[in-house]
Parts: structure tokens; sequence; C-alpha cells
């Protein structure tokens, strides 16, 4: 099975715009959209966003959280002033595809243990399944008033 995935940082509104959030945060994204720049009725997009992402592929799910926090870690105190005091939310999107044509193929890896037995690992555990957060990294997430958005699609 092939597997694709990414994970991105976002702060939207629909009324405080992605050049505000840079201003007030003083870091430049990676992506920002501006609302209703496609279409004014129903805007679409229908929120302004800023969003910093973890390009790097063949990454698990955490490794790619801890290289995004790593990032935005000399922005806590103002991600904290802003999520408590602008009209913003604040979100980790995690993006998952299995069966993606373009994604990662599963390793089947072979490693040999200290007194000689050899490990082989089974169909079915591929290298990019499974993740967790730290208590650190929660609480960092909970500080900032980031929600978790989780999708997997198959």
């Amino acid at each position: 099975m092939k597997i694709s995935q990414r994970v991105y940082f976002e702060i939207s509104s629909e009324t405080v715009s992605a050049e505000t959030v840079t201003a007030s945060l003083g870091m430049e994204p990676d992506e920002l959209r501006i609302r209703g720049t496609k279409r004014a009725e129903p805007p679409i997009p229908p929120r302004h966003s800023w969003s910093v992402h973890c390009r790097d592929h063949g990454l698990r799910i955490d490794a790619q959280v801890e290289t995004i926090l790593d990032r935005i870690e000399s922005i806590r105190t103002r991600l904290v002033l802003m999520a408590a005091t602008q009209d913003v939310q604040v979100r980790l999107v995690i993006v998952r595809h299995f069966d993606d044509d373009h994604g990662e193929e599963e390793a089947f890896d072979v490693a040999i243990t200290e007194d000689g037995k050899l490990l082989e690992k089974l169909p079915g555990q591929h290298q990019l399944l499974g993740w967790y957060l730290s208590d650190e990294q929660l609480g960092f997430l909970a500080e900032i008033r980031c929600a978790i958005w989780a999708d997997e699609y198959a």
C-alpha cells in the first residue's frame, strides 16, 4: 500500500486578513489565502488563511508535527495573544491518503538483533502508520488554543 500524508498549521478567519496575521506574528507564512478572491458571493475561499507546512516527504505524522512546532516556537507568545484576542481559528491539520499513486511504498526492512536473530517486518506495518504527540506538544497546542483536525482518505 502507498501512503501519502501532510501536516500544516493554519490560522484562519472571516474577518482578520492573512496580512494582519503576518504583521501580528512577525513571521511570513508558507501559504496565505485571501477571502473571496476566487468568487465574491458566496466568498471562495470562505476564510482568510495563514499557514505553515511541513513539506518533507517520508516522515511520520509526529515528525512532521515536530517540524512545524519547532518552526512556530519562536512566535509562541504572539500566537497565545492572537488566539486570545482576535477572531481567528487556530488548527493543526493532518491529512493522510491511503492507496495514493504518488504515496510512499511500504518498506520491508530486515534487521539483525544484537544476539544475531533476524527480524523481518511483516506486511501491513507501513512505516508511516501510527503517530503520537507528547505532553509538551499537546501543552503548546492547548496554550495557543489550537484544534487538531485529522482527515484520512482511502
